[in-house]
């Protein structure tokens, strides 16, 4: 009963959506509870359930605007479409993840808005290609998994940091690991590849971005592995995104906030089961932290 009463207190005192104006969004998506194995009553198997919600922040206030059920374009399409047209109209970016499912809602439903792609996530993107390369290289040469005697499992972080941030100390157990672990010299090109991504993204002008991004091509044409041949097809694909990226510098950094402030939400409650509970609990938060 308390719980019922605190939410339709929530309900009666937050300010409406509608009656904003955001500029810029921010979506993103987080876990609503742990995982979860159904029986499927026809087949007798257990069915995996994952059961996300996808956040909805307005960027410049940081204040959470909306709390979704699941991850794909109906939650998200949904949400926007019971916004009035003048509300959507006056969006102008919103920034998201790698995800098609957001980018197919928000073709939908904010057609004129500019999209642009998390630089994080990408780099993240650059970082797995790394990881992967250095598994199926250890594989392929030693016939196993990685061990603390190889240095390239034992400075397996050490390839994944930033090469310009390196102390000279680093650099040189960096150029050990590949003297050590890459003969073939595939872990070089691979490292080559993901730091040419970060020196993309770094990139403050349209013209910059289209000469890294051809040093990018060549890099990965050089590498010829099929990682980085993977990873040059996502930048591809997402290339108006990471102009918008560029050009405004929106990114997913303040829907992550949330994120990170939504996990001690639960941590609290020692997590939630009721998903209305849930959602009222994180609109109040938000909208308690922006007026703050």
């Amino acid at each position: 009963m308390v719980r019922a009463a605190l939410t339709e207190a929530c309900l009666l005192t937050l300010p409406d959506v509608d009656e904003l104006r955001p500029r810029m969004l921010g979506i993103d998506e987080h876990r609503f509870r742990s995982v979860r194995f159904f029986r499927d009553p026809e087949s007798s198997t257990w069915i995996r359930h994952e059961p996300w919600m996808t956040t909805i922040v307005d960027l410049d206030t940081g204040q959470v605007l909306g709390v979704v059920d699941g991850r794909d374009h109906k939650g998200v399409g949904d949400w926007l479409f019971a916004r009035p047209l003048a509300w959507r109209l006056g969006v102008q970016v919103v920034a998201i993840d790698p995800s098609a499912a957001f980018r197919k809602a928000l073709r939908m439903w904010l057609p004129r808005t500019a999209v642009a792609v998390d630089h994080f996530h990408l780099v993240s993107l650059g970082n797995q290609a790394m990881t992967e390369a250095r598994q199926n290289l250890s594989q392929q040469v030693k016939g196993r998994r990685g061990r603390g005697v190889d240095k390239a499992w034992a400075h397996r972080m050490l390839l994944l940091r930033a090469g310009n941030t390196l102390s000279d100390k680093a650099a040189h157990r960096l150029e050990e690991v590949f003297a050590t672990d890459d003969a073939t010299g595939k872990l070089r090109a691979v490292w080559k590849v993901k730091e040419q991504l970060r020196a993309l993204l770094r990139t403050d002008s349209l013209a910059d971005a289209a000469a890294a991004k051809e040093d990018l091509k060549a890099l990965v044409e050089a590498a010829g592995g099929p990682e980085t041949n993977k990873l040059y097809r996502t930048i591809c694909r997402w290339w108006n995104e990471i102009e918008v990226l560029i050009v405004t510098g929106a990114t997913t950094a303040k829907v992550e906030a949330n994120n990170t402030g939504i996990k001690h939400i639960k941590r609290t409650a020692r997590g939630y089961r009721n998903a209305g509970n849930y959602k009222s609990i994180i609109l109040m938060r938000s909208v308690a932290r922006t007026a703050a």
